[in-house]
């Protein structure tokens, strides 16, 4: 999952929300140097990335994929579910998203100090241009899956991947339902912050 997914997840904590944004940017044990509940959001998003890569559903999701973008498929299938999460967003929650992002963004500029400097330095543009809001939309995905693409070592063709979501989009769409209250299950059983909805 993406960002977004990994923020909502998050539920009513701060620390673990923290945590779990900054999860990429942590490697191997150096999570231990930080307080108990940063280290529980940074072991969460390390259970959340499992939990999605070894799942059936997402590797159904993959394998439309697969062909064409090899192991850059499961990032791609990230920021497709990040879309949907984004787009039928009041599915998952009673408040708008406008309202969810802000209050994120708010939560993260204030305690960017206990942020790697690479987390800190990507929240700035995260931040700027909304990106969290902008996954609603297919333009948004472009742009967060091209400048993605920029990033690369290889030629990843990730900046052509919404034509496929375009192609796919009921049989992507599908899978997240099927895949996204599984994973708000698995993350109930571990963060007492996160209450599911009723799905």
């Amino acid at each position: 999952m993406n960002f977004l997914a990994h923020l909502y997840l998050s539920g009513s904590s701060e620390d673990i929300m923290l945590g779990n944004f900054i999860g990429d940017f942590v490697k191997g044990h150096k999570y231990e140097k930080y307080s108990p509940g940063i280290r529980e959001g940074i072991l969460l998003h390390r259970r959340i990335d499992d939990f999605t890569d070894h799942h059936e559903i997402v590797s159904n999701s993959k394998d439309i994929l697969r062909d064409k973008y090899r192991h850059y498929s499961g990032v791609i299938v990230d920021m497709f579910y990040d879309h949907f999460l984004a787009r039928f967003w009041p599915d998952f929650s009673q408040r708008s998203l406008p309202e969810f992002t802000r209050e994120v963004y708010g939560i993260l500029q204030r305690r960017r100090e206990e942020m790697p400097r690479a987390a800190s330095h990507m929240l700035t543009y995260m931040a700027a241009d909304n990106w969290l809001l902008s996954y609603a939309s297919r333009e948004g995905i472009h742009q967060a899956l091209s400048g993605m693409a920029r990033r690369t070592s290889f030629k990843s063709h990730m900046e052509e991947a919404v034509t496929d979501l375009e192609a796919n989009y009921e049989a992507f769409h599908e899978q997240f339902n099927q895949f996204f209250p599984v994973l708000a299950g698995e993350v109930a059983q571990h963060n007492p912050a996160f209450s599911p909805p009723e799905f």
